[in-house]
């Protein structure tokens, strides 16, 4: 099999600029054969996993209500979801919010090396992945480039929820292909009644990482009516070292380096600290939280450069229930939130001196309501939510790689969701208006070399719309009224979104060093329009639990990052140009899950058995030229088996990546690998509830290099997967 080293080295050092064709490597998704022996196997494990009853596990992440993708608070979700929280997340908790959601149904992520890693679902990131911070904006620069970090520390957060697919009807076009939202009970949503807490320290891994993080609650909700003030603090640190890998040869400018066994520049240091009090009861809350973020790291691909970021954000929200006086009459909830964002980030040389620095204000403001249900007889119920959302984002980039100019984008939206619920089906309903603004500065007046023309101001209305349904199938089921999550039941939706390019789309125009590429966006862009059609069939009981889901996404127009094989000279150097341009293009693809829990012995020597398997697969195709779309995570199986016994839980975890060989021209096929993760923990219980879990992992047992399909070709033979490495962990609670 050729080397990834010599594949990509091909496709860069090809005449005029254009990249060769790579040669195909075997056992990539390409080959049907695999694929479906791949999913025969799967769908073995899916029937065997199914026995005739039909009771839910209780406790299934299932049965969880997802509040991200659901406003009415149901959990008659048609969108396929994943949720994260206590020990789930605490095993998958890592260094960057892309490597913690790594490997979940349908997930993957850009990892420009260790420290900078963002979501990528179903194929698509940048600007169509909408993450959140509490159900609210996360301003930061991250969708800008692949090199920018996500302001969000993973140690800090208690429970992540991911939807797949489009959400655009609850948080806008900028959601077209799923959205990440983070919960970290900064604005303590409940009464809390004393003094509890948790901190975690971790050490050891293939960085080296030296981490701690304490989260301190407290409230007096022992007054009358259990109300009272709250309040909540939480701090982190986070040191890193240079990324410890298996031997590999690093391709930077297209040219081998040195083999090595580290990825060179690739360390960091994290803080973060927030403070946050609300006054709560059983109807509801409302409060305050101020939280800060430092992350100083390398940028892996420029040996020399390091990033200095900064992020300060304010946030208030609100809920109230069981509402009463006229409002009450026609409302039964209103819930709302307004936060504002300070972000700063310098690309610093490795003399010391700023190169460039990046700015951003965020601001963003949500409201909406819950009506009252209606009665339509025959026991059909109407279930509805309204509301607006409004957001202000100021930019700026001042130095030798301001590659934009500085904008104001601002959007504004009016959304309504429906639900009908009748015997146990749901059928949902939604539109979404938009109202959106960018605006370039153009060049500065004293600006010696203009790049970006006059001043400009691009509008749009974009509109979303989606129908959903969830059906349970399960005769008991409909007739009892349980609802989804019980027995078998059928998923669809359908849905047709715009979304309003972003700012460095329309207006990007010199060279950005970190992917050594000119990028040249294009004023004239309209609107990214796409219809998507999934449907999803899932089964639950016993302690076991069936998901699968078929996917497809048209896009009438597809605002892709491309080049045309032209250059642009930059110091003496020809430098390739790659352009915003809108192409049709297509994506599907399937995710196959399978859970199965049972319990062997009796008593104290009792063991609990947990199986699980998995497989998740996404092609894309740029309709006008024939060719595959960029960086898709290839098709992936997993398989995992823990045990637990008293205090003690034993896991093992096999994932198989395969060769990503549908790539297009100008990229390089990607080799597979087998990755095998080994744990194993003891839990130990004090007085009052207290808790210590001490963990220790093996991760990558088996020392395979690995490469990310989903990571810009100028960092992936840069920055493949750790190397085998133990790391240990100790949780507190108390």
């Amino acid at each position: 099999m050729p080397s990834p080293i010599a594949a990509a080295a091909r496709c860069t050092a090809s005449p005029r600029g254009h990249a060769t064709r790579p040669t195909r490597l075997r056992g990539g998704p390409l080959n049907h054969h695999r694929t479906a022996a791949a999913a025969a196997t799967l769908a073995g494990l899916l029937a065997a996993a199914a026995p005739p009853d039909a009771q839910a596990a209780a406790g299934d992440p299932a049965n969880t209500v997802v509040v991200t993708g659901n406003a009415l608070g149901s959990d008659a979700l048609a969108q396929p979801s994943s949720v994260l929280t206590g020990d789930a997340l605490a095993q998958r908790r890592a260094g960057t919010l892309g490597e913690t959601l790594d490997g979940l149904a349908g997930v993957s992520a850009t990892r420009y090396g260790p420290q900078a890693s963002r979501p990528v679902i179903r194929g698509l990131d940048g600007d169509r992945i909408r993450l959140l911070d509490n159900g609210g904006a996360s301003a930061d620069a991250s969708n800008l480039s692949f090199d920018h970090a996500v302001a969000i520390d993973p140690l800090v957060i208690d429970r992540v929820e991911v939807l797949r697919g489009p959400a655009a009807l609850l948080y806008g076009g900028n959601a077209t292909g799923g959205v990440v939202n983070t919960l970290d009970n900064r604005i303590p949503r409940a009464p809390v009644d004393g003094l509890g807490g948790r901190a975690e320290l971790r050490l050891g891994g293939a960085a080296s990482e030296r981490a701690a993080a304490a989260v301190l609650e407290g409230g007096s909700a022992a007054t009358a009516g259990g109300s009272g003030l709250n309040w909540h603090v939480d701090a982190a640190d986070h040191r890193s070292d240079d990324l410890r890998t298996p031997l590999f040869t690093p391709l930077r400018d297209g040219q081998p380096d040195a083999p090595t066994r580290r990825v060179l520049n690739s360390g960091g240091h994290i803080q973060s600290a927030a403070v946050g009090a609300s006054l709560a009861d059983a109807d509801g809350f409302a409060g305050l939280a101020l939280d800060g973020y430092r992350n100083d790291y390398g940028t892996t691909v420029e040996p020399d450069v390091t990033i200095r970021m900064r992020r300060e954000h304010l946030a208030a929200a609100f809920e109230r229930r069981r509402l009463a006086g006229p409002l009450g009459a026609w409302f039964s909830q209103v819930e709302g939130q307004a936060s504002v964002t300070r972000y700063q980030h310098q690309e610093v040389d490795g003399n010391g001196s700023v190169a460039t620095t990046f700015k951003s204000l965020g601001q963003n403001l949500r409201l909406q309501a819950r009506h009252q249900p209606v009665a339509l007889g025959s026991g059909a119920q109407l279930q509805g939510v309204v509301g607006l959302q409004a957001e202000r984002l100021d930019f700026s980039a001042l130095g030798d790689e301001a590659f934009v100019p500085a904008t104001h984008s601002r959007s504004d939206a009016l959304f309504v969701q429906e639900a009908l619920q009748w015997h146990g089906a749901t059928l949902s309903a939604g539109l979404r208006s938009e109202k959106a603004q960018v605006q370039s500065d153009g060049d500065p007046a004293d600006s010696t070399s203009p790049r970006f023309g006059g001043p400009q101001t691009r509008q749009f209305a974009p509109r979303s719309i989606s129908l959903g349904l969830v059906l349970p199938l399960d005769a008991s089921a409909a007739a009892t009224g349980a609802g989804p999550g019980h027995g078998w039941q059928f998923s669809a939706s359908v849905g047709d979104t715009q979304r309003a390019p972003a700012y460095y789309e329309l207006f990007a125009n010199g060279l950005h060093a970190a992917t050594g590429t000119v990028e040249v966006g294009d004023p004239s862009l309209g609107l990214e329009r796409s219809r998507h059609l999934e449907a999803g069939l899932a089964w639950q009981g016993d302690g076991r639990s069936v998901k699968a889901q078929l996917w497809r996404t048209r896009f009438a127009s597809y605002i892709g990052l491309d080049t045309q094989g032209d250059t642009r000279d930059i110091g003496g150097s020809a430098v390739p140009v790659y352009r915003f341009t809108s192409v049709p293009a297509t994506l599907h693809g399937a995710e196959l899950e399978a859970r199965q829990r049972w319990r062997s012995g009796s008593g104290d020597s009792a063991w609990a058995w947990e199986a699980s398997a998995a497989l998740d697969l996404v092609h894309g195709r740029n309709n006008a030229t024939g060719e595959p779309l960029p960086r898709l995570a290839p098709q992936r199986t997993t398989l995992g088996l823990q045990a637990a016994q008293g205090g003690w839980r034993w896991g093992a975890q096999w994932r198989r990546l395969a060769a990503q060989n549908d790539v297009p021209a100008n990229d390089a096929p990607t080799p597979g690998a087998h990755l095998v993760d080994l744990w194993t923990s003891w839990d130990t219980r004090g007085p009052a509830g207290s808790s210590a879990v001490w963990t220790l992992r093996l991760a990558n047992a088996g020392n395979a290099l690995a490469y990310n399909a989903a990571t810009l070709p100028t960092a992936r033979w840069l920055a493949p997967a750790g190397a085998r490495a133990l790391s240990g962990t100790l949780r507190l609670a108390f």
